[in-house]
């Protein structure tokens, strides 16, 4: 089951009686640290194993969504480590590049400068000089939860190596007229005064005003609705569908546009609903998306009106006014000339906002950077339909699909001064020139650097190979590109990884970045709600790890991650977690105090009792379950097999069926006491890649050796004792059967009664010792008079009650119980004699309705046998 273990000459080693993370926790991390153990080599014979960590930013700290998401690499790396795997679990962070900018920005103006102040140069120095002494403290708590990344390969998007990869591969997507440079419509902060990518852009629900407006005159007019008013001074043209007859006879025609005197045409475009609103649209080309590309199908104008800022610069007398006050204000204006239709106010409908100052987006015309994805997005949707690389679960691959095959140009150019500057510049007589990372840029009089940098998804997309040292073909890319799997988040599936998909597969001659794509899910609250800190329910994982311990909360974490779907998850989750491991502890220790062991080989199993053999045989089977749910990225299952294995079988039955062995001593109690050394090392190895701190504890001290880290993955050895678990099985039918008769009696658990056992005909005579002190069952001496007996699994348990219960209390309250149930079963089996009934019923009702009739026959059944169990008045 396990290879040789390493241990040393011990005995009786002492555990303290209660386990503290606190005092273990920090230490171990260290200790793991200082060896080396997490750390690979590129010159290892090892086969590879590879994951990178999706890059946090640089300026954030660990949440709840880190600290699952990090768990579940750490437990696959763990494991395949465990198994001879030269692993590598790249860490690193991101850039971030608004974040970053605004946080130094928000320190400067505490001293009362801005960034222009300062100009780009010292303030770039400036946020070098942030990241040195605030930046990366999430590196820090990742410790705190144990994640046992390469720390010597630490690589941040910024640094030398990365920079040399995004220059590299801008200039070759360049040369490839992958790159170009165009004027579009882009997500646009006022506040940040930059571009932004979708996925910084937030959507909620706001109040506004719908806002409908006459333009021309009597049968020459035509009615548009609007929640901007402000952008109609950029309208250059009205849109209607061509089939829509209302408006056949002004298609062609030029119609007045309010308060500017100027004309615009109206156009015939079947990107117009006819069946919305009035049917007719203002077509605002330089301020929204849609109206662009209305306005490159019909040649129309670019007019802007809004400047970065937001505000007003079309001239007239609502020139200078912020977004906001022109909506108003131009609103006034059209209602004194009676152009206002109708005002619908509220009106709450999805607005944009930047995911970082929360200010409201406005598209907007701007000359940028783009990527020419068509090619790109169409290699990285056949890769995964050719089954180079799996999405699990499978059933994502149509959301993937539904992204890389409908990809628009991809805009990468940002207008801050934080992050990697575009390696292009531009001549005095309108030359360009892209340099790559071994050129010399132009120089010279008027020769400029192009002042924007690059999306930060830009360069993270380079993360599989890039932190590997791309573009040299080193060892590392050599020994650890492809990577493994990538573990991540079902909401980054259409940014990040289809950006890696897209760069790997270009940049690596068609080799994609990873063969398996894991998507896990969100963590949310305990009703399954969101967290945010405007909810009131984020957490801080850090206070958990204090209150409980680290492990605790990665256990309750990876229980709940079923592939793709969120994880709800509460504190007293954490609470049963920390129980848990409390519960491990106790048991390991209690397992010493008993003298179990790891030395020596296994005796055979012809030497082994049954109880020996029957969780010998249930444990590797466990093996093997846990094996195919890692293989299956199943978290939530191996967890759950775990715990009840340990919990349940290992500590709750074989623990206490041993008991009387261990106190009658002899070989048999030998055997029994490395038979459990064995169970509790393999049982140990298998909990490690979730909690790994408690089972370090336990292990080192169990079996001498010198870390889980690096020893062996548990193997299945194939045994299997089918009897044994059946003998076993009927054990604990039999306890379970008579603990169920002494609380339906109102017995305390810990009260004795007098017992008879007859056990003649079944495999269960070599248990009964075991049996009466499971059941607290004492002899039945001179006197005994049986007055229940329970026929359980061909064997009979008779107990003398006489004394221990209020005979006649117990009768009347089973009787009061048993005529509850057989009204409950009446009612039940009229309703489903009820043809009506059934004909009308939903299928969940009549479902819930046989429920109650089997559940109420049940307990007709067991509550008879109690009230005949009773002893005779």
């Amino acid at each position: 089951m396990t290879e040789n273990t390493q241990q040393s000459n011990h005995s009786a080693p002492e555990l303290p009686t209660q386990y503290t993370p606190a005092d273990v926790e920090g230490p171990l991390y260290e200790r793991w640290v200082e060896r080396g153990y997490f750390e690979a080599d590129e010159k290892s014979e090892k086969p590879p194993y590879t994951i990178v960590i999706p890059p946090p930013n640089v300026t954030g700290s660990l949440h709840l969504g880190h600290a699952f998401e990090h768990t579940l690499i750490d437990a696959l790396t763990r494991r395949k480590r465990m198994q001879g795997y030269e692993t590598l679990w790249q860490p690193g962070m991101d850039h971030a590049g608004i974040a970053t900018q605004n946080v130094v920005e928000r320190e400067l103006a505490k001293e009362g400068v801005s960034r222009h102040d300062l100009g780009r140069e010292a303030f770039v120095e400036r946020v070098w000089q942030w990241k040195s002494e605030s930046g990366g403290q999430i590196s820090g708590q990742m410790r705190r939860l144990g994640d046992g990344v390469a720390w010597s390969r630490e690589r941040f998007t910024m640094d030398e190596g990365l920079s040399k990869a995004v220059q590299t591969i801008f200039k070759r997507l360049y040369d490839d007229e992958l790159i170009y440079r165009a004027e579009r419509i882009i997500n646009w902060c006022p506040r940040c005064l930059t571009a932004i990518s979708d996925i910084e852009v937030e959507y909620q629900d706001d109040d506004g005003e719908l806002v409908s407006i006459r333009y021309g005159e009597g049968d020459a007019s035509i009615v548009v609705a609007t929640t901007r008013a402000e952008t109609m001074l950029g309208d250059t043209a009205v849109a209607v569908h061509p089939e829509d007859e209302r408006y056949a006879h002004l298609v062609g025609t030029e119609i007045e546009l309010p308060l500017t005197g100027r004309r615009i045409p109206v156009v015939a475009d079947e990107h117009v609903d006819p069946e919305f609103g009035t049917g007719a649209v203002k077509v605002t080309p330089a301020h929204d998306p849609n109206d662009f590309e209305i306005g490159r199908r019909h040649n129309l104008a670019n007019l802007a009106v809004l400047d970065e800022r937001g505000i007003i610069t079309a001239h007239g007398p609502f020139q200078g006014l912020d977004r906001f006050e022109a909506r108003s204000a131009i609103v006034g204006a059209l209602r004194a000339e009676g152009r206002i239709v109708s005002e619908k106010r509220p009106y709450t409908h999805s607005v944009g906002h930047c995911s970082r100052c929360k200010t409201t987006i406005e598209p907007r015309l701007s000359m940028q950077w783009w990527v020419k994805v068509g090619p790109l997005a169409k290699a990285a949707g056949d890769a995964v339909r050719d089954g180079k690389v799996a999405i699990h679960p499978k059933e994502m691959e149509s959301r993937y699909f539904g992204w890389v095959d409908n990809l628009h140009d991809w805009c990468i150019s940002r207008q801050l001064w934080w992050g990697h500057r575009i390696p292009v510049w531009y001549g005095p007589n309108g030359e360009v020139v892209c340099v790559g990372p071994d050129e010399e840029p132009p120089t010279g009089e008027g020769w400029h650097q192009d002042t924007d940098v690059l999306d930060t998804w830009f360069s993270s997309g380079l993360w599989p190979f890039s932190t590997l040292g791309w573009p040299e073909q080193t060892p590392s890319v050599e020994k650890f590109y492809p990577n493994s799997v990538l573990v991540t988040g079902y909401d980054i599936l259409f940014f990040w990884v289809a950006r890696m998909m897209m760069f790997g597969l270009y940049a690596m001659d068609g080799t994609p970045p990873f063969h398996t794509i894991a998507l896990h899910g969100m963590v949310r609250d305990q009703f399954g709600k969101k967290m945010s800190k405007s909810f009131g329910n984020a957490v801080n994982p850090l206070d958990w790890m204090d209150a409980y311990g680290s492990d605790a909360v990665r256990f309750t974490l990876a229980r709940g991650a079923n592939p793709g779907v969120d994880v709800p998850i509460g504190e007293d989750w954490v609470q049963g977690s920390r129980n848990f491991a409390n519960k491990i502890w106790n048991a390991t220790r209690f397992a010493l105090m008993n003298g179990a062991t790891v030395e020596g080989e296994l005796p055979p199993a012809e030497q082994l009792s049954a109880t020996d053999r029957w969780i010998l045989s249930r444990l590797n089977s466990v093996v093997a379950e846990v094996d195919a749910y890692y293989d299956d990225y199943q978290f939530a299952k191996l967890s759950d097999t775990l715990f009840h294995f340990a919990w349940d079988e290992v500590f709750d039955w074989y623990v206490e069926l041993s008991k009387t062995t261990f106190m009658a001593g002899g070989p048999a109690a030998e055997a029994s006491r490395r038979v459990l050394g064995e169970v509790l090392d393999v049982t140990l190895r298998l909990l490690h890649p979730i909690v790994p701190f408690v089972t370090e504890t336990l292990w080192t001290t169990l079996t001498g050796g010198e870390s889980l880290v690096i020893a062996d993955w548990p193997k299945d050895s194939g045994f299997r004792d089918a009897a044994a678990e059946r003998e076993i099985e009927t054990v604990q039918r039999v306890v379970t059967e008579v603990r169920r008769f002494r609380s339906d009696q109102g017995l305390q658990p810990g009260q004795k009664v007098p017992a008879q056992l007859d056990l003649s005909g079944t495999a269960l005579a070599a248990h009964e010792a075991a049996m009466r002190s499971l059941l607290r069952l004492q002899p039945a001496g001179e006197g005994f008079h049986a007055t229940a007996s329970l026929p359980v699994a061909g064997a009979t348990v008779a107990l003398d009650l006489s004394g221990a219960i209020d005979v006649e209390a117990e009768r009347k309250r089973l009787t009061k119980d048993l005529g509850a149930a057989e009204k409950e079963k009446a009612q039940a089996t009229a309703k489903l004699g009820n043809e009506a009934f059934l004909a009308k019923a939903p299928e969940k009702v009549v479902d819930k309705i046989r429920g109650r009739l089997e559940a109420a026959e049940a307990d007709i059944v067991r509550i008879t046998a109690q009230l005949a169990a009773l002893p005779k008045a």
